[in-house]
């Protein structure tokens, strides 16, 4: 048995990413982050949907429409396929803890 809050030893200046479920349809991870953001000028535009909750810390996302959304422990959001989106704050103490999955999610 796992428990999605133990932490492993945090790495510096490194988010950690961990595989829970992988298969054809759906990808469920588990991301660490300790003040990571995205590198300027970097957006995410992935393939497939991702639906993610933020278990834990706070953390703010910005769109390319230049919109941003802030989240706390509990917030959760769809991101559509091909919504480019970049992460510009994450809580070092405590540590985010997000629950994402990725996949074909929206009919």
């Amino acid at each position: 048995m796992n428990n999605i809050f133990r932490l492993p030893e945090l790495p510096k200046k490194q988010e950690i990413f961990e595989t829970i479920i992988n298969s054809k349809n759906v990808i469920i991870e588990r991301i660490i982050s300790t003040g990571q953001t995205t590198p300027e000028g970097s957006w995410y535009d992935q393939d497939q949907d991702e639906w993610v909750i933020l278990l834990q810390g706070e953390a703010t996302l910005l769109y390319s429409d230049n919109s941003s959304i802030d989240l706390k422990s509990g917030d959760y959001l769809l991101i559509k396929a091909h919504q480019k989106h970049r992460v510009i704050f994450t809580s070092s103490d405590p540590p985010c803890i997000w629950l994402a999955i990725h996949g074909n999610l929206v009919g």
